[in-house]
């Protein structure tokens, strides 16, 4: 195991945590349509369908920043530190929907169920969208400087500066950030509204409502989407010439993301295979009757459609973090990847991860062998 294979492995593996990720958005969705709905009962259906599965999006999220963060320090170091206000504005909606379930119903809580869902409401939009935003960091880049040098500056050892005094807020304000934003937030609902057909015991009033707000989310979820695939193709990236322990060397290349993608046919054939599983999902569940299992096939595409984008950010001599205010600084799988020690044993650490997917497709089993009715509810229980 040399160090640039230990340096891909992770890139691949921390792809497939964000893929995962982005798929278990679906709660986030649901929270988001929670407010909407007109019978008071089917709110509380969609709580119960979608309270039973928080947990896993909440720990995927940890794992995933765990394993970025550990494999790749220096984006820890910059990103977090620098885009202070960005991340902390993620973590804080992630914490409002911990403390929404646990005391949404609980008797005697003093803000009452209607402010607690306004909670899940936050975390439903913000939190997608501001993920959306960090993500699309990845390739329109931000405003940083690296100096390793400092690390042997005994009165100040911080080789991580960021040049924007907003610390993160102008990254949300960026339009071409908001584009994936919005998407991830629309791609959430309709994936919320494809997991209620599948998981709830559908009566025919619900299902025409869940089917027209699905009608309405996958076009807002398709517009988002191209354009910022369009803007993404269209827009030039850096290229890495040279490396060295102290900086880059770059030159700027004219459709960078396009290029990347056509000189690599396993990017191809990911994102393709991706966005035709989400159509597909999403089109039989407009378009046959009753059918209720789209969740599936615009589950799996959402995952390789994600993986797809992150090889293309980190992939092909392709800086994952471009600095447009230095950009020699810029932030590649190699020089911002810990020790080759380090990964080693991360790396066996690792092998682990099969075992908890299969307890998490155990216990989705589990949870999910009956559906949830009216009836349910109803129920204090």
């Amino acid at each position: 195991m040399t160090l640039e294979f230990l340096q891909n492995y992770w890139w691949v593996l921390v792809s497939v945590l964000g893929g995962i990720l982005v798929f278990l958005l679906f709660v986030q969705g649901g929270q988001t349509i929670l407010q909407n709905a007109p019978d008071p009962n089917w709110s509380q259906m969609i709580v119960n369908a979608i309270g039973r599965k928080w947990e896993l999006t909440f720990t995927t999220l940890v794992t995933f920043g765990g394993a970025a963060f550990a494999s790749f320090p220096l984006f820890y170091s910059t990103s977090f530190g620098g885009a202070y206000w960005l991340w902390i504005l993620i973590l804080f909606s992630f914490v409002l929907q911990a403390v929404s379930y646990e005391y949404r119903k609980k008797p005697g809580n003093l803000l009452g169920t209607r402010v607690y869902d306004i909670f899940l409401f936050i975390n439903g939009s913000v939190g997608c969208i501001l993920l959306g935003v960090a993500v699309a960091m990845f390739f329109f880049g931000a405003e940083f400087t690296v100096t390793k040098a400092n690390l042997v500056d005994s009165a100040s050892p911080v080789i991580s500066h960021w040049d924007n005094p907003l610390h993160g807020f102008e990254a949300i304000f960026n339009w071409r950030n908001l584009l994936l934003g919005f998407a991830v937030l629309f791609l959430a609902r309709v994936l919320s509204e494809l997991y209620l057909l599948n998981t709830v015991l559908i009566t025919m009033k619900f299902y025409k409502w869940i089917k027209s707000k699905l009608w309405v989310d996958s076009i807002l979820f398709l517009v988002f989407f191209l354009a910022f695939v369009v803007v993404l193709f269209t827009s030039p990236g850096f290229t890495v010439v040279r490396e060295s322990w102290m900086g880059l060397e770059l030159e700027i290349t004219p459709h960078k993301y396009w290029l990347n993608l056509i000189y690599s046919p396993s990017i191809i054939i990911l994102l393709v295979v991706g966005v035709a599983n989400v159509l597909m999902g999403i089109c039989v569940s407009l378009f046959t009757i009753n059918y209720h299992h789209g969740i599936w096939f615009a589950g799996i595409g959402t995952f390789f459609t994600v993986v797809a984008l992150f090889w293309l950010a980190g992939f092909c001599d392709t800086p994952f973090l471009p600095s447009l205010s230095n950009p020699e600084s810029s932030l590649t799988i190699r020089n911002a990847s810990s020790t080759e020690f380090t990964l080693q044993c991360m790396t066996w650490v690792s092998i682990l991860v099969p075992f908890v997917v299969a307890y998490i497709w155990y216990v989705w089993r589990a949870i999910d062998r009956r559906k949830i009715s009216e009836a349910d509810a109803q129920s204090e229980h």
